[in-house]
């Protein structure tokens, strides 16, 4: 299993939002770079960046950032927000992002989402964003009347090989992950997937690695790390392995 940390960037920033919401916020770090360095060093392999800002449509005002957090990691960088027209993709791919995250497209329109991956291949990733199973986009400030279930089947007839699933209940809330959902995605769509949302500590991560369906490959965490509850370099020791693939 791959431990993720993830770099939220806003305004330039790392933050962390609690339960998706934009006027509850939290900087941890001026510069996200740095933390990016700091993730490197701790054997980090596989990178969880999200642009808050291009989420909600506020344009490319963390491209810089993105320059700079990838000059100094050398693992995979996935990526989510504001990933909507074929413009961003080339731009994103040529920044050097791995995989790009699609959420608000994926839903609104699978058909252009299915069009990238016959023309750039096997570099995205669903982001299944539900509250009470609903699918939220834009920032998880729209919904779809979309259940979360629905679209992780369409993800598998796509050919997408992975699903990053969080419950925005829990994400940014330290309550404990939603692994009974995210065991029911994986299920369901019989593709691999990422938790995300609500890892709070160690035993957080222990219970997820005894109890999760075997097609949950990795797990995000974000302010259990920030907020000095979850020692990044026992996780990483105790939950990934040396010679795993993350490439995925």
């Amino acid at each position: 299993m791959v431990i993720i940390p993830a770099i939220d960037l806003l305004g330039a920033e790392c933050v962390r939002l609690f339960k998706g919401d934009y006027n509850d916020v939290k900087s941890y770090e001026k510069d996200p770079a740095v933390a990016a360095a700091v993730f490197e060093k701790l054997g980090i392999k596989r990178l969880h960046l999200v642009d808050l800002d291009a989420a909600r449509g506020e344009g490319k005002n963390n491209r810089m950032a993105l320059q700079k957090i990838r000059s100094v990691f050398s693992g995979i960088i996935e990526l989510g927000g504001g990933v909507r027209e074929e413009a961003d993709v080339r731009e994103l791919l040529e920044i050097g992002v791995d995989r790009l995250i699609v959420g608000t497209v994926l839903a609104k329109n699978p058909e252009k989402v299915g069009l990238w991956i016959q023309k750039f291949g096997p570099v995205f990733i669903a982001g299944i964003d539900a509250l009470d199973g609903e699918v939220k986009v834009s920032g998880w400030e729209k919904g779809t009347a979309l259940q979360d279930s629905v679209l992780a089947k369409k993800c598998a007839d796509m050919g997408i090989t992975n699903i990053i699933y969080t419950n925005i209940d829990r994400d940014g809330t330290l309550a404990g992950p939603d692994l009974e959902n995210t065991n029911r995605i994986a299920r369901e769509s019989k593709i691999g997937i990422t938790l995300s949302g609500g890892i709070s500590s160690q035993d957080d991560l222990k219970d997820v690695f005894q109890k999760a369906d075997p097609l949950v490959k990795g797990v995000i965490t974000g302010k259990a790390y920030y907020e000095g509850r979850l020692d990044l370099e026992k996780a990483v020791l105790d939950f990934q392995k040396n010679d795993e693939e993350y490439d995925w």
